[in-house]
């Protein structure tokens, strides 16, 4: 069966470029395209994709704010984001709306279904760079307290869940779960999970279980 996928972005010969990239595979079927976040939004409703492909920075609604309603409307979906821009301004707050991926638009024609079929099985695909600026922004965390959230990922992490399960639990993705364990570890000035909680269990962040 095809992997059903939206086009979404404000540039018509853009679109027309990647609907030309993914209709020459039979593996992929292009079910709609949109020009703007509303369109996506309807045509997504219409169509109920597997995969919305989109621009991040277009007209009547911030790209971060299209993926939050999309995953709203249809919990389901994958966000597989296509853009020029690399900054953290964009990639941070799509990742935390719930994007699976972020590619840029430079990227090869194979690579680019690589990710669209990694995208419909829910896994993360970040293009280096996106990693990159990831990496810089939690290497220089404004503060070293953990949020909420990161405590409760780190708890998880404590009790030995996977990626799969945190985001189960916590009913955020995996992509989302990924960028707390960046920082995490920045905060904990450590590089893996298990450092991560020796090093939580040594400061007093998690407290051993009665009895252990």
């Amino acid at each position: 069966m095809p992997i059903r996928m939206i086009i979404v972005d404000d540039h018509p010969v853009v679109r027309d470029g990647l609907r030309g990239i993914f209709t020459a595979d039979d593996a992929f079927e292009v079910v709609g395209e949109a020009a703007d976040g509303p369109e996506a939004l309807a045509v997504a409703m219409q169509t109920n994709p597997d995969v919305v492909l989109m621009d991040l920075r277009m007209p009547k609604m911030s790209g971060a704010e299209v993926i939050r309603r999309l995953r709203e409307q249809t919990p389901g979906i994958h966000v597989l984001v296509l853009t020029t821009f690399d900054d953290d301004a964009d990639v941070l707050p799509a990742i935390e709306q719930g994007a699976t991926g972020y590619l840029l638009k430079d990227t090869p024609r194979a690579e680019l279904r690589r990710a669209v079929r990694a995208a419909a099985r829910g896994e993360t695909v970040l293009s280096p760079s996106v990693v990159g600026v990831l990496t810089h922004r939690v290497r220089t965390p404004e503060q070293q307290t953990l949020s909420r959230r990161e405590f409760e990922v780190l708890g998880l992490i404590a009790r030995g869940a996977t990626n799969r399960e945190i985001a189960a639990k916590l009913f955020i993705t995996e992509a989302t779960v990924k960028t707390h364990l960046l920082h995490i570890f920045a905060k904990l000035k450590v590089n893996d999970r298990a450092a991560a909680v020796a090093a939580a269990y040594e400061t007093g962040l998690l407290k051993p279980a009665a009895g252990s």
